[in-house]
């Protein structure tokens, strides 16, 4: 029987080529490009930034302009555009009044004011109402920037935009949009959604939370992670509601994957050598320009640990702050790409400054650079105290760099701990959020480094593991399916 192809709208706040700040940009680039090559009819709606439409690359064509109001008091003014990647999939530009009018570099394209989002997601629902000519089975959305897309569909539902099924993607539950009381008369929604079983929480307005109440199928990064948050340490206060939608069986996990055109050893632009499985040798010469570029001498047999990541606590950094020297006195050399805590940051410019002879540090970020640190590095580390999914440690296996990595979330999903009789699993393993189960975790990947035979074993056989978009698309298309039908079922309960 012949796979049903879905016409699938993916809506996020940022995409990737046209605008990335985090993994979230590479996910909603990635899918629907997996998706369309599939053989379905998937397409992106995202804020219209000015960044993206001055951008020669891009051929940006008009389509429709229109009025709204959100509440009798707050009227706006619609555009949308649209243009195609590369891959065939089509990106709508939706711009609404001058809310994102500032996005003029990529870092910078979230907003600050809340409004910016309801306005794009009310905007969202009266352009599928009433101006588009081409109408989604499922509309995608992600993270609390698109959280009232599901609300606003069934609120304010009509003939075309009833049979729409709405699917609703949790890639980070720290950040739900939660705003005070008083936010609530800005969404344009009826008073008796301010209620324990709308959007009311803790006498706040989560936005999330109505995604979670109204979306037809709910799903996190990874399936670790949907267990997870059903639990008071992970589930941020929402962990009752998360539950519930589990025991409705509309919440799971589906394991992100990562784009194998982008992240290609063999093909790869940014590293001064390519290599594949079969062949290492150009991995050999990744190192020895990395080592070359930090300033080191270069040595083959010297153990090379990389790091790219934000600088914050979820990332396990406190973990590698309190080992401290300790770290540093491991017969290693350590490279790090990141930004984010001030402290962090800070802290790691001094590590660089006072160890230049085994630590080199980048504050920022730079995409080449991050390239060459994957290809060149032996281990790299990722001691998250939480990670909904992770993509550091696919990409790492992608390039041949060993993870060594804290058992949670995405991490527990992708990373089993390797067992060298059995020549079994793909990195280092720790449970215990310590700074020792860390220390002991580097100490295990650096002992099994020394057998060269076994470690070059490892590399080649970690590299040839999928963890391309075309494994977790497949899971999106049945996810789909499942929201499709439970949207049916409610129409024909509505009917009856």
């Amino acid at each position: 029987m012949q796979e049903h192809k879905y016409c699938v709208l993916m809506v996020s706040a940022e995409v990737a080529p046209l605008a990335k700040v985090g993994g979230l940009a590479d996910v909603a680039g990635a899918l629907p490009k997996a998706l369309h090559a599939q053989g379905h009819d998937a397409r992106i709606l995202m804020p219209a930034y000015p960044m993206v439409e001055a951008d020669s690359r891009w051929q940006v064509q008009p389509l429709t302009e229109f009025e709204f109001a959100i509440h009798p008091n707050w009227r706006e003014r619609a555009v949308v555009k649209q243009l195609q990647l590369p891959s065939g999939v089509v990106v709508y530009l939706l711009g609404v009044g001058d809310w994102f009018a500032n996005a003029t570099e990529s870092t910078k394209v979230y907003a600050v004011d809340p409004r910016a989002y309801v306005a794009f997601c009310r905007a969202t629902v009266e352009w599928l109402a009433r101006h588009s000519e081409w109408l989604p089975e499922v509309v995608h959305c992600n993270d609390w920037h698109t959280a009232l897309i599901p609300v606003y569909l069934r609120i304010f539902s009509n003939e075309r935009t009833q049979p729409i099924a709405t699917v609703f993607t949790i890639h980070n539950l720290a950040f739900q949009g939660v705003f005070e009381r008083a936010f609530f008369t800005e969404l344009g929604l009826p008073d008796y959604l301010f209620d324990v079983e709308g959007l009311e929480f803790y006498d706040k307005v989560n936005l999330m939370k109505g995604a979670l109440l109204y979306s037809d199928r709910i799903n996190t990064v990874s399936p670790t992670y949907a267990a997870e948050i059903q639990t008071p340490e992970y589930g941020e206060q929402l962990e009752g509601l998360l539950r519930r939608l589990a025991d409705e069986r509309r919440l799971s996990g589906i394991l992100n994957g990562i784009d194998y055109e982008e992240w290609n050893p063999e093909t790869d632009p940014y590293i001064p050598a390519h290599y594949s499985a079969d062949d290492l040798r150009g991995k050999t010469i990744c190192k020895v320009e990395l080592q070359k570029a930090c300033g080191w001498q270069p040595d083959p047999e010297k153990p090379l640990i990389g790091l790219v990541s934000r600088l914050t606590d979820q990332k396990g950094l406190d973990l590698l702050k309190a080992l401290g020297a300790k770290f540093l006195q491991l017969p290693i050399q350590f490279v790090l790409l990141g930004t984010g805590d001030p402290a962090y940051e800070r802290y790691f410019r001094a590590w660089h400054k006072r160890h230049r002879a085994k630590v080199h540090a980048t504050i920022g970020f730079n995409n080449a650079w991050a390239h060459q640190i994957y290809a060149g590095a032996d281990i790299f580390l990722m001691p998250s105290r939480f990670e909904p999914c992770g993509l550091g440690q696919m990409i790492s296996l992608r390039y041949g760099t060993i993870p060594v990595v804290r058992q949670t979330g995405g991490l527990a999903d992708s990373i089993t701990p390797y067992d060298a009789e059995r020549d079994a699993g793909n990195g280092f393993v720790f449970r215990e959020y310590k700074p020792m189960a860390l220390y002991e975790a580097v100490q295990r990947a650096l002992e099994a480094y020394q057998n060269r035979t076994a470690w070059q074993a490892l590399v080649q056989r970690v590299m040839r593991q999928d963890w391309s978009w075309a494994r977790s698309a497949g899971a999106y298309v049945a996810l789909y399916g499942e929201a499709v039908e439970a949207r049916a079922q409610r129409a024909r309960a509505l009917t009856h």
